[in-house]
């Protein structure tokens, strides 16, 4: 068995890889086993140096990484070389978020008459299984958010390549491997393998403690349930995405040409492929919303080009679904020829459409977006209400003096783990304070996040030493704190 990615514009063929035979990912899995131990002792510091390596190689072969990125996903060489960028500034981020070590949460209780002595670290899981997404081939793929958070904090990393990126998977791991290596981080500490089945493999293996998946609801609830029906059950951490409710105040309405044209810019951003795409506006009823978006889209003209041809094929599919569901189609931009075109499209439909189990509730993952009036914030608040947990959702409001802003962002804070106020949700900052997971079915686990500082916490978890003689702790929990850690004794940050 192979995979084979191809061109999105043309349809050829780019790559063709053998899929990882069961003996190597034995073999993978007993290499990243072993490194365990090795990452879990060494410094948080020590470790920073090896992911500075790893950004200072995808920097240096960035040019031919860009263009073998372009290749099978048709994104644009300046949006790729940027996005390299990207990735490598990721790794150095998580780097020092590890080096400055308040993820390990040191804790320590000294001992008193009537209580023991106690202290509690976070600790590294082990080996991580992380499966990247296609529509950003270095920023969550293989050397992504997942990989570089997993890494940062002590845990062996093996990667599924993405079957529509393959071979830029593969090149990007030969890269990283030999940055690694020459850091002088142990052999097993990050490996690549290719395949459906191999994935499948890769979950199911004893030796895998934690999956982390940016991707389709489909593929992640799979994962999901794979994990959960092993012998040893193990965390599964999928960003999965859903409809991104755009609230539009009444006080946002005044402008509503300016919100259209910013909307269609945020919904067809890299041919809506953005798992923070706004799917939904709700405007107040008489703003004329829809029929603003419909022309600004028209006025845009975009011509998406998708990833893969089941995305493509997914487009058409959900504009037919969305009509049968009781939308009306207003404004569209017909698909273009060749390879894996598709259309661009805006709909509208009575706020009493959207019931729970309606398509029109569902993500269609492309240039696809829905326009629905409000009467009144009964009504919206209603809407929102039925709603799926978004990852992000975003408030246009009049300003400061928006009587109504307050109320609707409490509303969607229920619903989503970002809100965005005036602004859009496509793009995430990697940063200390940023969530990137929102309520289930955006998320398999709400509590956690893929992008920021806090992502690390997914790949340990709190082990308590009572006790114990101070030689006989992790250097990170030792009295000395020979890492330099942040910590709190009895109760105080120190």
């Amino acid at each position: 068995m192979s995979v084979t990615s191809f061109d999105p514009r043309t349809g050829a063929v780019v790559a063709t890889v053998a899929d990882t035979s069961p003996d190597e990912l034995r073999s993978t899995l007993a290499a990243a086993t072993s490194a365990a131990p090795r990452l879990g002792a060494t410094s948080p510091v020590e470790r920073r140096t090896w992911l500075y390596a790893v950004a200072d190689a995808l920097e240096l072969h960035r040019t031919e990484l860009a263009r073998l990125a372009d290749l099978e996903t048709a994104l644009g060489l300046e949006r790729l070389t940027g996005e390299v960028t990207r990735a490598a500034g990721q790794l150095r981020f998580y780097a020092d978020v590890a080096a400055e070590g308040s993820y390990l949460d040191v804790t320590v209780d000294e001992p008193t008459a009537t209580t023991p002595g106690l202290v509690r670290v976070n600790r590294p899981l082990g080996p991580v299984a992380v499966f990247g997404a296609s529509n950003f081939p270095f920023a969550f793929s293989v050397l992504g958010n997942d990989t570089a958070a997993a890494l940062a904090a002590g845990c062996p990393v093996v990667a599924k390549a993405h079957p529509a990126h393959v071979g830029l998977s593969l090149r990007q791991a030969e890269i990283a491997g030999e940055a690694l290596a020459g850091a002088g981080a142990p052999r097993g500490s990050f490996a690549v393998v290719s395949g459906h089945r191999t994935g499948v493999d890769l979950v199911e293996a004893p030796e895998t403690t934690a999956v982390a998946f940016t991707g389709s609801q489909a593929g992640g609830l799979a994962l999901w349930r794979i994990a959960n029906e092993r012998e040893v059950v193990i965390p599964v951490y999928a960003e999965m995405g859903t409809v991104n409710p755009v609230v539009v105040t009444s006080g946002g309405a005044v402008d509503i040409d300016a919100v259209a044209k910013g909307f269609v810019g945020s919904f067809t951003l890299g041919s809506g492929q953005f798992c923070t795409k706004p799917g939904l506006l709700l405007a107040p009823v008489g703003s004329g919303a829809a029929h603003a978006v419909a022309g600004a889209l028209r006025a845009a003209g975009p011509e998406p080009v998708m990833l893969t041809e089941a995305i493509a094929d997914g487009v058409a599919a959900g504009v037919a679904a969305m009509l049968d569901a009781g939308a009306e189609l207003l404004g569209e931009v017909p698909a273009g020829s060749g390879g894996w075109a598709a259309p661009a499209a805006v709909l509208a439909a009575p706020a009493s459409a959207l019931v729970p189990g309606s398509r029109l509730l569902e993500e269609t993952f492309g240039a696809v977006a829905l326009v629905v009036e409000y009467d009144g914030a009964p009504e919206l608040a209603d809407v929102l209400g039925r709603l799926q947990g978004s990852l992000a959702a975003s408030v246009i409001t009049g300003g400061a003096d928006d009587d109504q802003a307050a109320q609707v962002i409490a509303l969607l804070s229920g619903k989503v783990g970002r809100v965005a106020v005036d602004e859009w949700p496509t793009g995430v900052a990697f940063t200390w304070a940023q969530q990137h997971g929102g309520p289930w079915p955006s998320t398999s686990s709400p509590a956690s996040t893929s992008v920021g500082a806090a992502g690390l916490s997914r790949f340990v978890r709190p082990v308590a030493y009572q006790s114990a003689h101070d030689g006989w702790l992790p250097p990170e929990a030792q009295a000395a704190n020979p890492w330099g850690l942040p910590r709190r004794v009895n109760g105080r940050r120190s």
